[in-house]
């Protein structure tokens, strides 16, 4: 019964451009110097005919109230502009597209205000191995594969007949339902799927010229992984650069202001550039020495 239904799915979607939308529980341990510490993040990965998105579910709703906000704001007018932080923002702010049918990789990521496009240029190998077990409500298969500096172990089902998975992960004879690294600090179960319909291309929000919002509404910067690897070991040594280069671009122009504010744990507030960026720069660090453990180390190490 699973795979008829599947099918009338599969078929349904061609017929009203539907997507095929997976649910993942992702759950990861950021800090390798404190395993009792993990967390978890529902992250989808919509397939159509033409490949697949894989993201965070909270930042899409997150980034989603925002842009209709920002519009709200812009229609209105007036002298100012509020960007808030949402509540839930999505603790993964990464995502992975890969376009069919040669599975074109990219992972979009940001460091600091500037937004990467990163092209993927190896392909998981995979090691499919007889091992057997019933994965949720799916008979699925065992594999292994070494991947971007970890060891993994992936069970793919052919009930459904996607060769895709989460994250960068394709190529097994069905889709991945469930992937984990070695050293159980990554993690991801398939936990449900349905057809969701297909929506236009979110058209770009358009800002007034002299209106510019960090890390918001900017195109990639596509770079391969060297570049990238090279751009995040600047930030990490340095991590308000580009802040302050933005900063002295914008100081003498009369049209344009950029102005900073940041406020602190215990509720005091910084107005003043050298202060605003030594607690930035202060808690980037301490940010960095908790996330000590990504899932994909080669890229940043």
């Amino acid at each position: 019964m699973k795979n008829t239904i599947l099918f009338c799915m599969l078929l349904g979607s061609a017929v009203s451009a539907q997507v095929n939308r997976f649910f993942y529980d992702y759950r990861f341990i950021p800090d390798s110097n404190n395993k009792t510490e993990v967390k978890t993040e529902m992250m989808l990965l919509d397939i159509d005919k033409n490949g697949s998105n894989y993201y965070s579910h909270d930042k899409f709703v997150a980034d989603s109230i925002g842009r209709a906000d920002l519009e709200k704001q812009l229609k209105a007018g007036g002298g100012s502009i509020s960007v808030n932080r949402r509540e839930k923002p999505g603790q993964v702010s990464y995502k992975v597209t890969k376009e069919y049918p040669d599975f074109k990789t990219y992972l979009f990521r940001n460091i600091s205000v500037d937004k990467y496009k990163i092209k993927e240029d190896k392909k998981p190998e995979w090691n499919i191995l007889p091992d057997k077990q019933k994965i949720g409500e799916y008979n699925a298969q065992k594999a292994t594969t070494s991947f971007g500096g970890r060891e993994w172990t992936a069970w793919f089902t052919t009930e459904i007949p996607f060769q895709d998975g989460p994250y960068k992960f394709y190529g097994l004879p069905g889709l991945i339902v469930k992937i984990e690294d070695a050293t159980g600090s990554h993690s991801m179960v398939l936990a449900g799927n349905k057809t969701v319909k297909a929506t236009e291309a979110e058209k770009e929000t358009q800002l007034p010229e002299n209106v510019k919002i960090l890390g918001l509404f900017g195109k990639e910067i596509e770079v391969t992984k060297e570049q990238f690897k090279k751009a995040w070991k600047a930030y990490v040594n340095d991590p308000t650069k580009n802040m302050r280069e933005l900063m002295m671009k914008n100081g003498g122009d009369t049209n344009s202001k950029v102005a900073f504010k940041v406020k602190t744990a215990d509720g005091r507030e910084f107005s003043d550039p050298n202060q605003v960026f030594r607690e930035m720069e202060k808690r980037t660090k301490e940010s960095l020495q908790k996330d000590n453990n990504p899932i994909e180390p080669d890229l940043v190490n």
